[in-house]
């Protein structure tokens, strides 16, 4: 039982557990009414306190840089990602927590700025334990990287749709309730769970079965939240039939623990089989040609499983720290037009599909949804950001295969988010259930692509401060559309004591905005697809290659 509890399959189905009560920022639009009535803000005031949940939960600089250290040390008390969790932890239960006494009365209303703050705590809070979850998979299954980050980003996606229905459950439809279990569900599963969240050793191409288990565990979650979404958006629940669904989610989302000790059971069965492991002698990328940067020489080991395991540890160990010097940190990240291509994209995808999330329910009140279909909306939209970060990982990983180079899939989804735009600035009866899907794929899909991207093309060594470096182009985004555009345009034909506005003219012209700003990033992630087809033609297919 002790080595079952310390391998890299019970750490993945803690993080998975872990990733689906992370995501309370995506729950924002059912508290969003009482919060707005409660501390008496107008449209733009509420949407500047989002922008600051939107800080906290994409500006992950100290997260990544914390990961860092701490897992730069083989050895100590302060070392290893439950360190990160536990700040993680800590942040989310003070922000929570006080944001509910405001909203309750049980301290005075506070100063906007000292609410933002609030705000921004609790939600920074999401990427201490998104960078522990995702770059510890990473590190534990580097050759299939777009998978393992494509099931993280998609389990946290999920969690919106999770937390909401423990707030069908349990809060009956008291918002003001749902903060608090905001602040303690998500510190208690992380202190829970965090002691098995570690990094092991090398990578086995065995694996990809069991990683696959946990891919349709993904799909199953997701495909009966949106069963049970879609009931209770048709249909009025007793009480009982709702405990009877919640409980039945809970055995779902048990079973990846199942996944774990199954890899586990296959991994101690004797096998006439060889394992074949693969290992980089160097750390990666080491240089560069014409402009793209090229990683070292990967190598296989075949033989009986252990015996190719301490192979491949004995060649890590052997390591120089002169090697390590020559892997990408984020000084030298920022210092390449990848890296800003990157980010301008992430601006136009991630900010504007933010923008849209945030203020989807006020979206909805302004063409007459009501207040059941606006809660579905937002619990629905937490499937589909699911789906376009599961699918962007796994899918792109397919084609990466098949020799097409990763950022495409990038292009294809910022492409389509343009129209999933357009279709919200229509106005037609229905508008929103279409628009958010095709926006929430296309923003869920840049979640997955941009982490694996970051990992392929600067290394491994330094993604958490890389990746959550980038990320800052989402809360940037959702300032400027959020708050200069679509609460500046609301407020302008907002009318009547509580400033609401009705009818299409509230939300269209911000949209066909935005709908412009997507096939920006479309046009910059195409450059980027045309900068990068060599190194993903040289390199990385033909590492891959060798592990399928």
């Amino acid at each position: 039982m002790e080595s079952f509890l310390h391998t890299k399959w019970i750490s993945t189905a803690a993080s998975i557990w872990i990733q689906c009560t992370g995501g309370a920022s995506y729950t924002f639009g059912i508290y969003s009414s009482i919060l707005k009535s409660s501390q008496s803000y107008d449209q733009s005031t509420l949407d500047t306190v989002s922008v600051f949940k939107d800080i906290g939960a994409n500006v992950g600089i100290l997260s990544g840089l914390l990961y860092s250290a701490v897992t730069a040390r083989r050895s100590g008390l302060l070392s290893g990602p439950w360190v990160v969790h536990v700040a993680g932890a800590v942040q989310c239960f003070v922000g929570y927590i006080f944001i509910w006494a405001s909203v309750v009365g049980l301290i005075g209303q506070p100063p906007v700025p000292v609410m933002c703050l609030f705000m921004l705590l609790a939600a920074h809070a999401q990427t201490f334990f998104n960078t522990a979850n995702v770059v510890s998979g990473v590190e534990n299954f580097q050759y299939f990287s777009g998978t393992i980050v494509g099931i993280m980003k998609g389990f946290l996606g999920l969690s919106g749709a999770v937390l909401i229905q423990a707030y069908n459950t349990i809060c009956q439809g008291d918002p003001t309730t749902f903060i608090l279990i905001l602040a303690i569900t998500p510190t208690l599963v992380s202190f829970l769970l965090m002691p098995f969240v570690k990094i092991h050793g090398t990578t086995s191409v065995s694996e990809k079965k069991h990683m696959n288990g946990f891919s349709y565990i993904a799909l199953i979650v997701a495909a009966y939240l949106m069963v049970i979404i879609i009931l209770q958006n048709v249909f009025v629940l007793p009480a009982r039939a709702q405990i009877v669904a919640f409980v039945v989610l809970m055995a779902l989302l048990a079973s990846p623990f199942g996944i774990a000790f199954k890899a586990h059971w296959d991994s101690g069965r004797p096998s006439l089989e060889t394992s074949c492991l693969m290992y980089d002698p160097k750390p990666m990328p080491v240089t560069e040609y014409d402009g793209v940067q090229e990683q070292g020489e990967y190598h296989e080991i075949c033989g009986e499983p252990d015996q190719a395991k301490s192979v491949a540890l004995s060649s890590d160990a052997n390591l120089s720290d002169d090697q390590d010097d020559k892997v990408f940190d984020l000084s030298r990240a920022m210092l390449t037009a990848d890296f800003w291509l990157l980010f301008i994209a992430m601006i136009c995808g991630m900010g504007s599909g933010l923008a849209t999330i945030n203020n989807i329910s006020q979206i909805g009140e302004s063409l007459g949804y009501s207040t059941v279909e606006r809660s579905s909306l937002v619990a629905l939209w937490s499937i589909w950001n699911f789906l376009g970060r599961f699918g962007a990982g796994f899918l792109s990983d397919i084609l990466l295969h098949k020799g097409w180079a990763r950022p495409l899939f990038m292009v294809i989804t910022l492409a389509t988010l343009t129209f999933g735009h357009l279709i919200v600035a229509s106005g037609f009866p229905g508008n929103l259930y279409i628009g958010s899907i095709v926006v929430g794929i296309c923003y869920g899909s840049q979640w997955s692509l941009m982490p694996t991207i970051t990992s392929e093309i600067f290394g491994v060594r330094h993604m958490g401060t890389i990746f959550n470096t980038i990320a800052i182009a989402s809360p940037m985004g959702s300032y400027i559309f959020s708050v200069r555009i679509i609460g500046y345009i609301y407020d302008k034909a907002a009318t009547g004591e509580d400033k609401s506005c009705y009818g299409t003219r509230c939300f269209m012209v911000s949209f066909f905005i935005m709908a412009s700003v997507a096939l920006l990033g479309f046009m910059v992630a195409f450059v980027l697809f045309i900068r990068t087809r060599k190194f993903y033609g040289r390199i990385v297919v033909q590492r891959l290659g060798r592990s399928s």
